[in-house]
């Protein structure tokens, strides 16, 4: 995950170093699922630079990685960088850092033409939030997508609404290509480029 606050960070030090899936990633019909649609949601086989910050133990990192020719993935836990680090072994084109956001949003290594931010925008504060949007923005290829996926019920460590988490992410300006809601969570695609797959593929 990615937040701000020794609290927090030290509440996420405790839980990947007790286990190395804490949240049933890995095993959850669920969160298999949410991943397959965020992952078929995306507009482009294929990119050549991608961003997913609050990697975690790299569930979804693994699978977004065939897509990519080049994808820095980042936590702000160290214990969750080290399992990150551990199950991408051998695969060179993959790098994980240690990122704090929005201080450390890797502006240097931009232009992404993918942003993936999945489960991380509720555990920041409003304005923090805004911030990184505004990262997102500043740091998106002439030609890049941004994907949001967010859980919407309520929790303890829940900083704000999904809703607001990615509304700051629409009030970017990008065309709106693709949107998923259910009662669980709430998945978008923004870009750059408003034309749909059809389109990109001479369909239309």
């Amino acid at each position: 995950m990615t937040t701000t606050g020794p609290a927090d960070r030290a509440h996420f030090e405790r839980l990947y170093r007790q286990q190395d899936d804490p949240y049933g990633l890995r095993h959850r019909w669920y969160e298999a699922r949410k991943r397959a649609v965020l992952l078929a949601s995306l507009p482009r086989r294929r990119y050549r630079h991608a961003y997913e910050p609050g990697c975690g133990a790299a569930e979804l990192t693994t699978e977004l990685a065939p897509r990519c020719d080049r994808l820095l993935a980042s936590d702000f836990s160290d214990a969750a960088v080290a399992l990150a680090r551990r199950r991408l072994q051998g695969q060179p084109h993959v790098q994980v850092q240690r990122h704090t956001l929005p201080r450390d949003w890797p502006q240097g290594a931009a232009p992404f033409d993918l942003v993936v931010l999945s489960e991380i925008g509720y555990f920041i504060e409003e304005a923090a939030w805004r911030e990184v949007a505004g990262a997102c923005g500043r740091s998106l290829a002439a030609d890049g997508d941004l994907a949001a996926c967010d859980w919407r019920p309520d929790f303890a460590q829940r900083r704000q609404s999904s809703d607001a988490v990615q509304a700051a992410l629409g009030g970017l300006g990008l065309r709106l290509i693709a949107r998923h809601e259910e009662q669980d969570f709430l998945l978008q695609v923004w870009s750059r480029d408003a034309r749909s797959v059809a389109q990109r593929e001479g369909l239309q």
